[in-house]
């Protein structure tokens, strides 16, 4: 029998990944979206294959109880959140709401369904539940690099919210006896990542100018620094852990870090043009409390999970900027792209 996923999130980038790695795995597919007119569904499944909906919310917890005793998942992966940090400063409310207090909403759904209680601990069948946590938790970093045993220090409301779950997870996990993990990604990028993320918006602006579209590309901080890895090889570790015998977290990253401005050079020099002729700095784009510098130390995933990055810093950008020059070659516009930037 095949093993059975549910996944939150599914039309977001990671998740359209983690569907892709699974099916080749064998699974039954699942996703969770907030109504099945939701136009990226049909996008998805044109893109992904054999992926099958349900309807539910993260600010619903009836709608979460049903979908779990609907599809009668062996694993849940809650990608579903809020998820582009500038906009947790403008939305905190809805932040907090989806992607801290939505954790709790599933994790509970999945409680309830499986009569889980202080008194009735879970079987060796149980559904097993992953949480995306997220580098940013670290914020303010007390250590370079960042391992499982870090301090927290959020700088952003994403950050705060992405910690209540982190800390939720563990908290059911050690209450109840259930199969939760917590994935403390570090930034995983693709051509399937939003127009939005600094990323993308790097690619898209050297495609854009190199095929006469723009002249110019505004960006805010230069200097922060970031552990960029490729999303497809982050999603095959998130299986990983709901594989192994027993729940442990683990930190999931490349382990080298970048600058900004180092990704706009290797992205503009990939587009063949010169940044420092195109790239203007704006104030409007800093961040009211900036992360300068994240790095993981993926050593216990390494070591544990035998997970290691396959794709360099190098070819995710290659691989982002000649997408983004075929995607606007045809005449596509960024949002009109299968994968959601609301996904959750």
């Amino acid at each position: 029998m095949s093993r059975r996923a549910l996944i939150t999130g599914i039309t977001g980038q990671d998740g359209s990944y983690l569907a892709e790695h699974l099916l080749a795995l064998g699974y039954e597919v699942w996703g969770l979206v907030r109504g099945q007119a939701n136009p990226h569904v049909s996008r998805l499944r044109k893109h992904i294959g054999d992926v099958q909906i349900t309807t539910g919310d993260l600010l619903d917890q009836g709608s979460l109880i049903s979908a779990v005793e609907r599809v009668q998942p062996d694993e849940v992966y809650n990608l579903g959140a809020i998820s582009y940090v500038p906009m947790s400063w403008q939305q905190p409310e809805l932040t907090t709401e989806v992607t801290a207090v939505g954790v709790q909403r599933m994790l509970e759904a999945i409680r309830v369904v499986s009569g889980i209680s202080p008194s009735r601990t879970p079987g060796r069948e149980q559904i097993r539940f992953y949480q995306a946590s997220s580098s940013e938790m670290f914020g303010m970093v007390r250590e370079t690099p960042q391992n499982e045993a870090t301090p927290f220090h959020p700088r952003s409301p994403y950050g705060v919210a992405k910690s209540f779950g982190h800390y939720t997870t563990q908290n059911y996990r050690e209450s109840y006896g259930m199969f939760a993990v917590s994935g403390i990604l570090f930034n995983h990028e693709s051509p399937r990542r939003g127009a939005e993320f600094v990323t993308r918006k790097v690619s898209l602006g050297a495609a854009r100018i190199r095929l006469g579209l723009a002249s110019e590309l505004r960006l805010g901080n230069l200097d922060a620094r970031r552990d960029w890895g490729f999303a497809g090889d982050y999603a095959r570790a998130m299986r990983l852990m709901l594989a192994q015998d027993a729940p442990e977290d683990f930190v999931i990253g490349t382990g080298q870090t970048q600058s900004v401005r180092e990704l706009v050079e290797f992205a503009f020099r990939t587009a063949g043009l010169n940044w420092e002729d195109h790239v203007v700095l704006d104030a409007k784009y800093t961040r009211p409390a900036e992360v300068d510098l994240l790095c993981a130390d993926p050593k216990k995933a390494r070591e544990q999970l035998g997970w290691e990055p396959k794709v360099t810093f190098e070819e995710l950008v290659t691989m982002m900027v000649e997408s983004d020059l075929r995607l606007l070659s045809e005449s596509v516009r960024p949002e009109d792209e299968p994968f959601s930037p609301d996904h959750w």
